[in-house]
């Protein structure tokens, strides 16, 4: 993987750039969005491709795992050619399904046991068979597994938990370096750094990562339920320390406001449900403010659903159209405000891009933070 910065904002800590992976060029700030378990919901990977444009897309190694299993993934190739999908994939480590699992899963040194939320059988998450497991997976980008601490918690938690995570850093870099790609191109892994809200974690953990010289760094266990302030401080602190030769990848963060403001703070890469779980209960993000599309003041509206033709979807089919779907509960209403809300996204990265480029990234942040403000 090759990575540059191309652009950098005079008045902020905003950077464009480019991530090359052997599947395709990523221009950065790019949001990916999250295919969890090999398919972004209600979204046709020609969609992702042509509507959507999407250089790179998620999955997720805990859900992929249990099913269909590494058996009939490995048996395709590789998550690549098992979903069709020919550009860029990264894959979370299964770190945060499994925090979410909390009263079914046992954190010891040697890994997470869990029972699944499919059928309660029993497992063991280690670092090592994780690398494993996204080796079979086939990602471009891979992550370490890590401990997601919850919001709120104790310093004395965060602490224990950032030591475990370190620990587990260790051994699974260990094993990344001790095993090779299976399908021919390369992977890459990217650390995460922890910590919590707790300045003195996060620097901790910031060191650690930066001083292993992955090929990028992640920032997790933000937008767990802390104030913004909170986040946004800690991205002061990590981006501090993590090299600036490498790009920095939020996890699950987040809003449009979310992702701005982190741009601003030196994030390049981001991945989030957002988009397409709020599509499809009817909330649309445009360029003018965010829109509830059940609300009967769009019963007779025939515009689209974003004036300036955010997403070629807009063209087609008008907020009067998309509100009858989403009331009438038609699939197609979920799938066209997928894939207006993922398109928006995809947009508002790129205007992030071409506002660094041209240097207006300041005053276009502060314009365009009041719109995504905005209720409509």
């Amino acid at each position: 993987m090759k990575f540059e910065v191309l652009y950098s904002d005079q008045n902020s800590k905003a950077r464009a750039g480019r991530i090359l992976t052997d599947h395709s060029e990523i221009q950065t700030p790019i949001f990916m969005p999250v295919g969890t378990a090999g398919t972004v919901k209600g979204v046709h990977q020609y969609e992702l491709e042509n509507d959507i444009n999407a250089p790179i897309i998620l999955g997720n190694t805990y859900h992929l795992y249990l099913r269909p299993g590494l058996e009939v993934i490995k048996g395709a190739g590789g998550l690549h050619k098992f979903m069709n999908w020919k550009r860029s994939i990264l894959t979370d480590s299964g770190g945060y399904q499994v925090f979410s699992l909390a009263a079914n899963r046992k954190l010891k040194n040697e890994g997470a046991y869990f029972n699944s939320h499919i059928d309660g059988s029993s497992h063991l998450f280690t670092p090592e068979n994780v690398v494993d497991t996204q080796r079979i997976i086939g990602a471009d980008i891979m992550m370490a597994f890590d401990e997601c601490t919850p919001w709120p918690c104790e310093y004395d938690y965060a602490s224990k938990s950032l030591d475990l995570t370190n620990q587990w850093l260790e051994r699974g870099w260990k094993q990344f370096h001790s095993t090779e790609p299976l399908y021919g191109y390369k992977q890459s892994f990217f650390p995460i750094v922890q910590g919590s809200v707790f300045s003195d974690l996060r620097i901790k953990s910031a060191e650690t990562v930066s001083a292993l010289g992955a090929e990028g760094n992640a920032i997790g266990g933000l937008s767990v339920g802390e104030p913004a302030e909170d986040m946004y401080a800690m991205l002061d602190v990590v981006n501090r320390i993590l090299p600036e030769d490498k790009p920095r990848y939020l996890m699950g963060v987040g809003t449009p406001v979310n992702i701005i403001e982190a741009i601003s703070r030196g994030v390049d890469m981001f991945d989030c449900v957002m988009p397409t779980r709020n599509g499809r209960n009817g909330m649309l993000f445009t360029s003018e403010g965010i829109l509830n599309i059940k609300n009967r003041k769009w019963m007779d509206d025939y515009s689209p659903v974003d004036p300036d033709g955010i997403s070629a979807v807009d063209l087609q089919y008008s907020r009067a159209y998309l509100r009858h779907l989403i009331i009438s509960g038609e699939l197609l209403g979920a799938q066209i405000a997928s894939i207006h809300n993922l398109a928006f996204y995809i947009w508002l990265v790129k205007e992030a891009f071409e506002k660094i480029k041209q240097g207006e990234f300041s005053t276009w942040k502060e314009r365009i933070i009041k719109k995504l403000n905005t209720r409509l």
